[in-house]
């Protein structure tokens, strides 16, 4: 299969900046690139189009990544809370996509698409987790997702108390060992004292 040129509208990561012509598969072109805007077919005509729009594209980039810029001084530091169902070992009952993360940042009062998280596999256990959100190509902000059975585990959570069903199990048996230690060396000092 051929590639396919394409004048890119806006800076894609991993591809190119605002301008660059850039070849590309068709499918990632034709289903990607073209319908999102963020590109155009490079043919003659889109070439002098581009040249003749290019101060005003560039505007427009400029205004938009100002306002992103504002917007992501706000979002700094934001945390958001899922409650999610899990079992025993941590493990969701299901998972945390792109489209949950979006609807719960969105809650939080910025509105955002789940188009602009980016999530390298879908979140399948409890705990806290790092995910990037693009306001902008040039813009991005981390947002703190803390993903938990209830709104107390997520607090603990976020206070770095909260530990692993297996850590819980793990304590509760170091306290019953040490309980154990201590039950043994009083019998031991009494069976000392018999026989003194």
């Amino acid at each position: 299969m051929a590639a396919t040129e394409v004048i890119l509208l806006q800076r894609v990561e991993h591809l190119g900046q605002m301008g660059d012509v850039v070849k590309v598969r068709p499918g990632y072109a034709r289903n990607y690139l073209l319908p999102q805007g963020k590109a155009i077919r490079a043919n003659a005509a889109n070439l002098a189009r581009f040249d003749r729009e290019r101060v005003q594209l560039e505007a427009q980039n400029v205004k938009r990544r100002e306002e992103a810029e504002r917007l992501s001084e706000r979002m700094e530091g934001l945390a958001v809370v899922l409650i999610r169902q899990a079992g025993d070992s941590g493990s969701l009952y299901g998972s945390v996509s792109t489209r949950d993360i979006s609807q719960i940042v969105t809650e939080a009062g910025f509105t955002i698409d789940r188009q602009q998280v980016s999530l390298d596999h879908p979140i399948k256990a409890l705990g806290l987790f790092a995910v990037k959100v693009a306001l902008h190509p040039e813009v991005v902000v981390p947002v703190t997702v803390n993903v938990a059975r209830s709104a107390e585990e997520a607090e603990r959570q976020a206070r770095g108390e909260a530990r692993t069903p297996e850590e819980e199990a793990t304590l509760a048996g170091d306290e019953a060992f040490i309980e154990g230690e201590i039950v043994s060396e009083d019998a031991e000092e009494g069976a000392q004292e018999d026989n003194a």
